[in-house]
């Protein structure tokens, strides 16, 4: 297994301090035709994100001097379309929650299965051309009193602004585009997510919570995004 060609040479910071962990992984990501840039410590992580250029970062949550949760929310601050990945021992939902609500884009826990890792970072990468089709468009959707931009992923609740994590912003768009039509956890963990697992299912629940959470009148009665008894979910934008 290879990235595809267009993937190859595209950059990777790894902050792990975990060093045969982190040396196989290099070892296994340069295989695949990725440049792999390795920082040991959270220090030096967030020194690499400031001078580096990066397609994708992989940040472990224990480090020294600065952990996954603040390096990942700085990631997010300054850069809503970069792809990041925490890769952990923490297995708990908590921990899982607070890595997606600081702008994480995926979850894996240690130990993992190295084919299924190769596929995430894969997928993450192949979202770049997502957003440059956005780009193209220009787009900005809106229903009810709400608005989405999806180019800066900045969103209009009446009053309420926010911004959306790429994650969220690809769910929404993907529910939009599938206006009406029931949609299982399935399809938008193949689609949204690009996996096949059917054990994540929970993961497209969490985020159908916090799409109603910004964007419902009340979260508890959605009329937006709706859940289908044994089927998934629908989005009934209305007019």
């Amino acid at each position: 297994m290879t990235a595809p060609d267009e993937l190859k040479g595209k950059r990777i910071l790894l902050i792990e301090d975990e060093e045969s962990l982190a040396i196989g992984l290099e070892y296994n990501l340069s295989e695949e035709g990725y440049i792999v840039d390795w920082a040991k410590n959270g220090r030096e992580g967030i020194e690499k994100i400031n001078t580096g250029n990066y397609d994708l970062i992989i940040v472990d949550l224990m480090l020294p001097y600065h952990d996954g949760f603040e390096i990942t929310k700085l990631i997010r601050s300054r850069d809503v379309q970069m792809p990041v990945l925490i890769l952990t021992a923490r297995s708990s939902n908590e921990d899982k929650i607070k890595g997606l609500d600081y702008g994480a884009d995926d979850y894996v826990v240690k130990p993992f299965n190295l084919k299924e890792l190769l596929l995430r970072i894969e997928r993450m990468l192949r979202r770049k051309s997502w957003y440059k089709n956005l780009e193209k468009t220009g787009e900005t959707f809106r229903f009810g009193n709400n608005r989405v931009n999806f180019i800066n992923l900045e969103c209009a609740a009446g009053e309420k602004t926010f911004r959306l994590t790429p994650k969220e912003a690809m769910l929404l768009k993907y529910l939009a585009e599938n206006s009406s039509r029931i949609i299982s956890r399935k399809e938008l963990l193949e689609n949204v997510w690009n996996l096949n697992s059917d054990v994540e299912t929970r993961t497209v629940d969490i985020f159908i919570s916090r799409l109603r959470k910004y964007f419902e009148p009340d979260p508890e009665n959605p009329v937006y995004f709706k859940s289908v008894r044994g089927a998934g979910y629908i989005f009934e934008p209305g007019n």
